[in-house]
């Protein structure tokens, strides 16, 4: 018997592949960079060895990308007639039938011609990732269902084709093709993005200094969000019980006690100074007989926690101290607020074994109390 290589040992031990690895280049304007990145890449895997071709990439005559184009291999189009003209499509069977290890899909968001195998070229990214091929694409921020309402009202312009926001969840991976909008604008004075007629035109409308600026925000915010999921699950799959503080969020803890609101503000401009998700949570006690009173004064303080755009949670639970404990580590909490309004007697001594409770039952959290008003 002929000996296997350690290449067969390592192919044998590794689980199969169900699914193709969906990395997606995400930019936030025209010529910053994610279809270049996304061919340096694949030149890069191809030089190693993998097999890479190219579903349809879009030069936009920009000779760097066309360049690069030239130097792996690409998967001929599907030609289709639609009201007499002619167009060109990614031929998706072609593909399948090549099976590479790789391909390239630029512009995620594309609707395809009418008679094509899918209405949208998402839905032909997701037929290639199921076959177990892994796909590189690229698409624009503005081009995400949720996020074209901000974009019209921002730049004026109303995106037609669009991805839904799921499809950003499902990526492997997801890549900012980042550039400060100066550069940007260097670049398309250069004539690097559009022809230099064109240019001074974009230069006064989409391209303006606000809109990029905007733009980038929401592109780095949604790529943040997806940085975060992948920590989530990352802990989840290693059952690592643990908070490592990467995204902050602040949680503050209130009553029916009108003195919460002091609470309520100072975690406010805590979650605003750094950037933090902002929770304000009540644990309701089934126990708790309120007059009509305490719960007009719970309402009000909820409304004003809702006015400073506070995600209010409402939970049931017997013991205060251990039910805060599970939110707080359930939703990754790194700081929160307790009020102290008991400093004498068996108040305290009951406020302080409360809070030595919820420190042993919670995560690395950082834990602030603010003194009250008295009640």
């Amino acid at each position: 018997m002929v000996p296997k290589t350690p290449e067969q040992w390592l192919e044998q031990a590794a689980p199969e592949k169900k699914t193709g690895i969906f990395k997606l280049f995400l930019g936030y304007a025209p010529g910053v960079g994610k279809t270049y990145n996304m061919l340096s890449e694949a030149i890069r895997r191809r030089r190693r060895g993998e097999d890479v071709v190219i579903g349809v990439v879009e030069t936009h005559g920009r000779k760097g990308v066309a360049e690069l184009l030239s130097q792996v291999e690409v998967v001929p189009r599907r030609t289709m007639e639609y009201k007499g003209t002619l167009f060109q499509e990614m031929d998706v069977d072609a593909i399948l039938a090549r099976k590479p290890q790789v391909v390239l899909v630029d512009e995620l968001a594309h609707t395809n011609i009418e008679g094509s195998k899918h209405k949208k070229r998402y839905e032909d990214v997701f037929e290639i990732l199921e076959a177990q091929i892994d796909v590189l694409s690229t698409m624009n921020i503005q081009h995400l269902e949720s996020v074209t309402p901000t974009v019209a009202s921002i730049t004026g312009i109303t995106v037609r084709e669009t991805v839904p926001d799921w499809v950003l969840e499902r990526a492997n991976e997801v890549v900012l093709a980042d550039l400060t909008p100066e550069a940007l604008q260097t670049r398309m004075q250069r004539g690097d993005i559009y022809p230099t007629d064109r240019s001074e035109k974009a230069l006064m409308n989409f391209f303006r200094p606000g809109n990029l600026m905007a733009l980038r925000e929401l592109a780095l915010r949604h790529v943040t969000q997806s940085v975060d999921r992948s920590l989530e699950n990352y802990l989840e799959r290693k059952q690592i019980d643990q908070n490592w503080g990467v995204s902050e969020r602040v949680a503050v803890c209130i009553s029916s006690n009108p003195a919460s609101q002091q609470l309520i503000a100072r975690g406010a401009r805590l979650a605003q100074a750094l950037g933090a998700e902002f929770f304000v949570v009540h644990v309701e006690r089934g126990d708790d007989a309120r007059t009509e009173e305490r719960k007009r004064a719970l309402a009000a303080n909820i409304r004003f926690a809702e006015n400073l755009e506070a995600k209010v949670v409402q939970i049931e639970g017997a013991i205060v101290a251990t039910t805060v404990a599970k939110f707080v580590r359930d939703h990754k909490i790194t700081q929160v607020i307790f009020g102290r309004s008991a400093t004498r007697g068996w108040r305290k001594y009951l406020y302080l074994t409360a809070i030595n409770r919820f420190l042993a039952n919670a995560a690395n959290v950082d834990v602030h109390i603010v003194n009250q008003e008295p009640r």
